[in-house]
């Protein structure tokens, strides 16, 4: 039996992967939920994260999603290893979920000339490790330089992506991160939340740095992933269609939503 491809995040980031996602794999059915009612996951406990990220992987299995991607980087960090090996055995033995971070560190050095990266994230992702652990398996002489950015995901889901207080704390976290390491020439937007200010940021970057997001990563690494798990892709119902979903305001989320998928948003709420 087929059913959508699963796009989880606590809020409206993960639309930007879904972006990519669409552009890269059109034609398949994807349902988006984002966890409104509880965003945001980046300054809550492992156990916290865990626990809700479990709970609405059971909603997208019970929507029958053969496949659910964690489109975002706190849940990945803190609940995705859990509930791969733990909870999917018992769970749903013949379904898979996947994250945002194992593709990203598997190309980030390659994209660096110094062997040096910056990894910008919220408190959470950076107190988990995942991401230097992760690059050292791919990467073991990468050097590899964190920043927590507690203020960026606030700014950007009140609409304030384009203000001068963006400015100030782009400025501020990122004379953070570079003082670090002066040889960083990578920077990484390690939260699907941050493109939106991607513009603010490569501004703010010292020239000959590039910016990398997460979102085409991503879609490569899925489009890839189908095409060697055909018993996954075979499931992977194709009708064109999306669906969206929020634990909070749909009204609230379609009016954020817009900025964050590029088009017209039209959610429904669902009760986990």
């Amino acid at each position: 039996m087929s059913g959508p491809i699963g796009v989880f995040d606590s809020g409206y980031g993960g639309l930007t992967v879904l972006r990519e996602l669409v552009n890269r794999l059109p034609g398949y059915d994807y349902l988006y939920l984002g966890d409104n009612a509880r965003s945001p996951y980046g300054n809550r406990s492992f156990e916290t994260v865990y626990e809700y990220t479990l709970q609405c992987v059971r909603w997208f299995f019970d929507q029958g999603c053969p496949l659910v991607i964690l489109a975002c980087n706190t849940a990945s960090a803190k609940a995705l290893r859990s509930i791969q090996q733990k909870d999917l055995p018992q769970l749903a033995p013949d379904r898979r979920v996947l994250g945002v971070i194992r593709p990203t560190t598997e190309l980030i050095g390659t994209f660096s000339r110094t062997g040096s990266v910056g990894i910008l994230a919220t408190n959470g992702t950076v107190a988990s490790g995942s991401y230097p652990v992760e690059i050292n398996r791919f990467f073991p002489d990468l050097k590899v330089y964190q920043e927590a950015c507690p203020m960026w995901v606030p700014l950007v889901e009140n609409g304030e992506y384009n203000s001068a207080g963006a400015d100030f704390f782009i400025r501020k976290n990122l004379d953070n991160l570079l003082s670090k390491g002066s040889d960083i020439d990578t920077v990484l937007l390690a939260c699907t939340h941050y493109p939106l200010l991607r513009d603010k940021i490569q501004a703010a970057l010292p020239e000959g740095i590039q910016l990398l997001s997460q979102g085409q990563i991503v879609a490569e690494s899925l489009a890839d992933y189908l095409q060697r798990h055909p018993e996954i892709e075979e499931r992977c119902r194709r009708g064109n269609d999306r669906r969206f979903y929020t634990t909070d305001s749909p009204e609230d989320f379609d009016n954020h939503a817009t900025a964050f998928f590029g088009e017209a948003v039209r959610s429904e709420r669902c009760q986990l």
